[in-house]
């Protein structure tokens, strides 16, 4: 089947849905080929941390090496790649559909931290400020000034909290053009 894009990439912050929607495009893209990596597993199994770490645990050398191996898998086709930046990574590549995963309801993502992560709500609060500012302070030291989730740098916006998880991957599905309808 042909597709409208050989790659995809999808961004977003803490507790977007970035890992759920990769998991549910998994079922229509394994049959064609396509393979799949995480950004946020490379820096955890680096700096071998369970949780989420922060980007500046991480010195510029792996900040360089997740950049260079995310060029190189889009360089080679058929890749999903899901991590925070890897659609402003991707923003010269015409063939990679760039998603952002945003989620307006603050609620919402301290819901979704305290139950993926098994701690309190202020606790989530805390871990989503601190990741949210250390991550986008390290990358504007390491990348330079810019709003790294400017809609502009992507294809498709999808706010999380009035898109489920199906309807999410209905909308990316129908951005790449994916005919096979039995699936769904």
């Amino acid at each position: 089947m042909k597709l409208n894009f050989q790659n995809i990439t999808i961004s977003g912050g803490v507790a977007t849905g970035k890992n759920t929607l990769l998991e549910n495009l998994k079922p229509f893209l394994t049959p064609l080929g396509w393979r799949f990596a995480s950004g946020g597993q490379i820096l955890r199994d680096y700096l071998k941390e369970y949780k989420h770490p922060l980007a500046s645990l991480g010195d510029e050398k792996i900040h360089h090496i997740i950049d260079e191996r995310t060029v190189k898998l889009l360089k080679e086709g058929k890749y999903l790649i899901e991590s925070w930046l890897s659609g402003f990574m991707a923003r010269n590549f015409d063939n990679t559909l760039r998603i952002l995963l945003i989620c307006s309801n603050p609620a919402l993502k301290i819901d979704r931290v305290v139950n993926r992560d098994k701690v309190s709500i202020d606790q989530a609060k805390r871990m989503i400020k601190e990741r949210e500012e250390d991550n986008f302070n390290t990358w504007k030291k390491l990348y330079g000034d810019f709003d790294f989730f400017d809609p502009k740098y992507y294809h498709l916006v999808i706010d999380t909290y009035s898109s489920g998880p199906l309807e999410t991957v209905g909308k990316v599905l129908d951005r790449l053009g994916f005919k096979n309808r039995k699936h769904l």
